[in-house]
């Protein structure tokens, strides 16, 4: 897929985040399908662990229904307020988690009582 057939997919998608770990997709798409038609929700797992993380991706049939179930951002879902924004596309060699900073580690340096003073 490239990186424009990519941006044209996750425009009909949007991020859900500060969901409750116990969600299912089938009460995620109960909320946001006064916004339009869903295709599919995908509630991402911690690979380590297997337990949910507290987001979703929810995708619709087209980029009216994903701009519309921005208006659902801080709606109440399961008891807590929710955060919706728009999906935003991975770009291939760009990482957030490489912010240029050089990773320096130090190392404390403790005092070694059992050598005499020279």
């Amino acid at each position: 897929m490239s990186l424009e057939e990519k941006m044209e997919a996750d425009a009909c998608s949007t991020y859900a985040g500060k969901v409750d770990c116990g969600a299912t997709a089938e009460e995620l798409e109960a909320h946001f399908h006064g916004c339009g038609s869903v295709n599919h929700v995908t509630i991402l797992c911690d690979k380590f662990s297997g337990h949910p993380k507290e987001f979703a991706y929810i995708g619709f049939s087209d980029k009216q229904s994903a701009r519309a179930s921005l208006a659902l951002d801080d709606s109440l879902f399961r008891g807590r307020q929710i955060k919706v924004i728009p999906k935003r596309t991975n770009r291939p060699g760009i990482s957030t988690a490489d912010q240029g900073f050089p990773q320096v580690r130090f190392r404390a340096r403790t005092p070694d009582y059992n050598s005499s003073p020279s």
